[in-house]
């Protein structure tokens, strides 16, 4: 199949012409602002399905709007009949086609010209009025106000938020692309003459906010966001992608001694911590047991055994470990236990515990095995 992608550079052409390549198509006849207008007419003649994706939203001139949203739309609609192809065209349209304002007329102006190319060539046509969409690759100061955030926010830029409350109803780059290729394979959501991307996330704008700075603390207090909330989950996908390059990583505080070191990776309220224990040859940890904490333990280098004895019993249970094997080691409740290192090299251990470290409950009782 040979797919014609207006827009091609854009927020949403990138995504799109992406995930058409993932998915094993390879005809894309990529058209934006810069390509040559006489390629237009050649991929017209050939193309099996229009993804017209092009168009302005802040132009210098309001003048542009009409011109970009509805003119390309023109000349796109011409050059088809030229070549007497009625492919499926797929219209990336906006809510505010409902609007009396410039952007909204030139909106609504392409999709009455479609609309009426439909019914005089029986090509089927598939509109979509975009509500917000974000996500990677948006321009910040252009695409969305979600753009703008995650970037000022991830360059310690400052974000001007002018009334919380303001409601916005917003769509996922995946899930829009997810519906457009649903439409391409002729399995896109509609609701009689327009399609829809199934998945709108409702939110008020100062909680975009909120959340987008409670991102950005997370390398602080080692923690990660609720990723059981559909649009949490892909906000912060979002806010990564925006995070200057030569800040991908960030610095963890290693405990050391002369046994080794402890250090803490993630902390969550209701999903535990994960730590990483680096044990010197020969040395011994632990020797200590829970009312109700627990954990779990996997040696990923070295070789060792962990030891564990019921605090009411004189009975020793081994567990020998290695990196070598991939093991993951429970560590009951009641049962005091201990780690030793057997080899000759460092050893290390994740360890993850059910609930984060609190100094003031600590739940630690020191007990030799």
């Amino acid at each position: 199949m040979k797919i014609l992608v207006t827009g091609a550079k854009g927020f949403i052409g990138k995504n799109l012409i992406a995930e058409l390549k993932n998915r094993k198509y390879t005809d894309i006849y990529e058209f934006d602002k810069d390509t040559k207008s006489v390629l237009l007419d050649e991929y017209c003649k050939e193309v099996d399905f229009v993804f017209h994706l092009a168009g302005v939203n802040r132009p210098k001139e309001q003048s542009e709007f009409m011109e970009s949203n509805y003119g390309l739309t023109s000349d796109l609609v011409s050059t088809l009949k030229k070549h007497n192809n009625n492919c499926s065209v797929m219209l990336s349209s906006s809510l505010q086609a409902e609007l009396d304002n410039p952007y909204g007329e030139s909106k609504k102006a392409g999709e009455d010209l479609l609309f009426e190319y439909g019914i005089e060539t029986g090509a089927k046509i598939l509109i979509y009025r975009f509500p917000n969409v974000f996500g990677k690759w948006g321009r910040p100061n252009y695409n969305s106000a979600v753009a703008t955030f995650c970037h000022n926010i991830a360059h310690d830029l400052p974000i001007q938020v002018n009334d919380p409350s303001v409601v916005m109803n917003l769509v996922y780059i995946d899930d829009v692309v997810s519906e457009l290729i649903n439409g391409l394979e002729g399995h896109e959501n509609r609701d009689n003459l327009f399609c829809r991307v199934p998945i709108v996330h409702t939110i008020l704008l100062g909680e975009i906010a909120d959340l987008i700075y409670s991102f950005k603390k997370c390398r602080d207090d080692k923690s990660v966001p609720n990723m059981s909330d559909a649009f949490t989950k892909k906000l912060y996908s979002t806010y990564l992608s925006y995070l200057p390059e030569n800040q991908f990583s960030y610095d963890l505080k290693m405990n050391v001694d002369d046994r080794g070191s402890l250090t803490e990776f993630i902390r969550t309220p209701d999903r535990g911590q994960v730590s990483v224990n680096i044990s010197k040859p020969g040395i011994t940890k632990g020797n200590h047991w829970h009312h109700s904490k627990n954990e779990k333990f996997l040696v990923v280098s070295g070789k060792g055994v962990i030891r564990f004895r019921k605090i009411d019993s004189d009975e020793i249970l081994e567990y020998f470990v290695s990196g070598d094997k991939m093991e993951v080691v429970d560590i009951p409740t009641g049962y005091t236990h201990n780690i030793e290192n057997l080899g000759k090299t460092d050893m290390v251990t994740i360890m993850w515990a059910n609930e984060a470290f609190d100094p003031e409950k600590p739940d630690t009782y020191f007990l030799e095995v």
